[in-house]
């Protein structure tokens, strides 16, 4: 709780600075930051890391973000400049932090399962299942059991509905993309690793 309070009063102080930025290697060094970092955290699970661990985590999330936000940018939001840091920043905040959970959740299934079974074909689909599980749930449940984040926000700033809801469904498919694209190049990684292992 200490640690969340911290980051966020920071980032509040660093983000009005990074707001009034006019120059893209500043915004693109902040995203190439928050990569490094969904990178680490995503190995949190593991009690064993090494460094080639963590490069093959932030391949991972990068692989699946970074697509993922081009697409957003420059064919769903069509960003003008496409370096605007008051939505290129909170929009890759919610794509690599959903790709970064992806993988943590991955990387504890996959050694748990590693454990328990030799079938690469087997472990390979229980652990997609098990990462994907958090954003499925979330496609499931989202306007019957919760309004999300950036839905909720638009709606109580005054925007009408219906246009919170377009902009919900895009957050919801690029997490999605993201998330499965970010678990499924970590699997191929990881599991091409322990069968040369092996």
């Amino acid at each position: 709780m200490f640690r969340m309070f911290f980051q966020l009063i920071l980032i509040g102080y660093a983000l009005d600075f990074i707001f009034d930025t006019e120059h893209p290697a500043v915004v693109i060094g902040i995203l190439f930051i928050m990569l490094a970092a969904a990178g680490l955290i995503a190995l949190r699970p593991l009690k064993v890391k090494t460094n080639t661990d963590y490069f093959i985590s932030f391949l991972s999330v990068a692989s699946g973000s970074i697509p993922t936000l081009i697409i957003v940018i420059f064919a769903v939001v069509n960003l003008d400049p496409w370096y605007n840091p008051q939505y290129l920043i909170p929009l890759s905040g919610m794509i690599f932090a959903n790709s970064m959970n992806a993988v943590s959740i991955a990387s504890e299934r996959l050694f748990v399962e590693s454990q328990r079974q030799n079938d690469l074909k087997a472990i390979r689909a229980t652990v997609l299942q098990a990462a994907l599980i958090p954003i499925t749930n979330s496609l499931f449940a989202v306007g019957i059991v919760s309004l999300p984040g950036m839905m909720t926000g638009q709606i109580l700033s005054g925007t009408s509905p219906l246009i919170a809801v377009r902009y919900q469904i895009m957050v919801m498919c690029m997490v999605f993309g993201s998330s499965g694209i970010s678990t499924a190049v970590y699997l191929s990684i990881q599991l091409k690793r322990n069968s040369r292992a092996n």
